[in-house]
This record gives structure tokens, C-alpha cells and sequence, in this order.
């Protein structure tokens, strides 16, 4: 049997006051419906009266995490501050948080997209399949992430189901990258992949177009070096015929650490 008009306005009524923000007194609204279903004689002489509470202020978490990389003075506070961070939804249902690995301070960063199923369990980027060809592929122009080379991602979750990030959850991790690259000051970042490479450059372009071409990205807080995309290690793996490709696009990114002086 529906509930008659009287119970719907007033169950409506409190229902559209919470979704504005304003308390009501429940003992007094119950009151109210037991009148309108006919169980008690007389509504009581007190009105429910609305009380008029602050509405949450929506968290703008890309300027919070602009204001947490803005304070830190060093790679390791940075990591600490990224660690912290509660502003990506990707945080929730990852294991570990992947910030870098390698040489603070080397002329070569190296960019990647976010973790895998490896890197969340251990909480490093590029320590997978990916990661043990990627060392392969700077040991073939002398880097090596123990002495001359810095790795770091451009996401430090781990999307559900391996899928790539988001526009979102990338730009909410985007002060920290800035800052990562002001820290470390590299001379020369490659874009492992797409998603890094059209993330930084803002680009549409895939990364067939992108790879192998010098582009300057220069971060908010105005440091600027060169940087080169390349395809990404994983995708390597699943078509080792265009590992040609890749070797053309080290020579460049050692042809410019050469050039300048890195």
C-alpha cells in the first residue's frame, strides 16, 4: 500500500535538507511520520526546525599537491610528500606507492608511465620484465641506474586492472613531477611511452609520431631541458622487431647527454 502524500512531502523534504547541507531534528521528524500513518493522536508543537551547517569545502587536491612538492627542498622530502598524499583515487587500492629509483642528481631521467603489478608489490619503478630490459637498453649508452641514471613515473599508483592513468589522476601528480625534475635538474629526460610522452608534452600525437624527435619541456617552475620520447620497454617486449627503432632513439639522447656535457 503506498505511503500517503503526507509521509512522502515530509520524508522528501528531509531528504532534499540533507542534500543541502542543513540538519534536521530526527526524533522530531519521526514524530511527524508516526502522526501521518495514524499512529498517534496529534503532531507535537514543535516544528522540526532546520539548523544551517558550513557545506564541506570541496578539496582542490591538484593545488594541494602543488603546495606539499612546493615545500620540499630535497628528492627524499619530496618522495615523503608524495607517499603521503591522499589526493589520487588510485592511492586507495594500490600496495605501494612507486616514486623513483636510481641517481638523484644524474644527467638522464627517465619518465615512465606508473606501476605494474612488480613495481606496486615493491613500491620502485621499471623492476618488472619492463624495468630489466629498460637497464638492458641504458647499458647500452653507458647509464646505469645504480651510478648515472634517475627513474621516476609520471603516476605513483597503480591503476586497477594495469589500465593507463587517467587525465586526472595524472594532473594531480603532475606538481610533483615538476618538482622532482627542479630537484634533480637533469640534462636530459626521456618519455618512456605514450602516456608519458603525450602527458608532458600535452600532446595528442601517438607515440610512433612523438618517438625519436627533441622536444623542450620546461615545468611550472620555469626549468627547462631537453626531452626525448621513446617507446616504452613493455612494448618492446610484445614486438622486439621495433627494438631497431629504440637503438636510434638512445643514440640520440647519448648524442645530446654528449653535447652537453652529461
Amino acid at each position: 500500500m503506498p505511503a500517503p502524500a503526507s509521509i512522502d512531502a515530509i520524508q522528501a523534504l528531509t531528504e532534499w535538507w540533507g542534500d543541502m547541507g542543513v540538519e534536521v531534528d530526527d526524533a522530531t521528524v519521526q514524530a511527524y511520520l508516526k502522526v501521518a500513518e495514524g499512529a498517534a493522536p496529534a503532531a507535537p508543537a514543535v516544528s522540526p526546525t532546520p539548523v544551517r551547517r558550513p557545506r564541506r569545502k570541496k578539496v582542490d587536491w591538484v593545488e594541494e599537491a602543488r603546495n606539499a612538492a612546493a615545500a620540499c627542498d630535497s628528492v627524499e622530502a619530496l618522495k615523503a610528500a608524495i607517499e603521503a598524499f591522499e589526493g589520487s583515487p588510485l592511492k586507495a587500492a594500490a600496495e605501494k606507492t612507486a616514486v623513483y629509483d636510481g641517481t638523484p642528481g644524474a644527467s638522464l631521467m627517465v619518465i615512465g608511465e606508473g606501476p605494474g603489478p612488480e613495481e606496486d608489490r615493491r613500491g620502485v619503478p621499471f623492476v618488472g620484465p619492463a624495468g630489466q630490459l629498460l637497464d638492458r637498453m641504458l647499458a647500452a649508452i653507458q647509464r646505469d641506474r645504480k651510478e648515472n641514471a634517475f627513474i621516476t613515473n609520471v603516476n605513483y599508483w597503480r591503476p586497477p586492472g594495469n589500465r593507463n592513468p587517467e587525465a586526472e589522476e595524472l594532473a594531480v601528480c603532475r606538481p610533483f613531477v615538476d618538482r622532482m625534475i627542479e630537484l634533480t635538474q637533469p640534462k636530459v629526460i626521456i618519455a618512456a611511452g605514450g602516456v608519458p610522452a603525450k602527458s608532458l608534452l600535452a600532446s595528442s600525437d601517438g607515440i610512433m609520431r612523438l618517438r625519436g624527435t627533441e622536444h623542450v619541456y620546461k615545468t611550472a617552475g620555469g626549468f627547462a631541458a631537453p626531452l626525448i620520447p621513446i617507446l616504452h620497454p613493455a612494448y618492446l617486449l610484445r614486438r622486439p622487431q621495433d627494438k631497431s627503432r629504440a637503438w636510434r632513439d638512445l643514440l640520440l639522447v647519448e648524442q645530446r647527454l654528449g653535447e652537453l656535457g652529461g
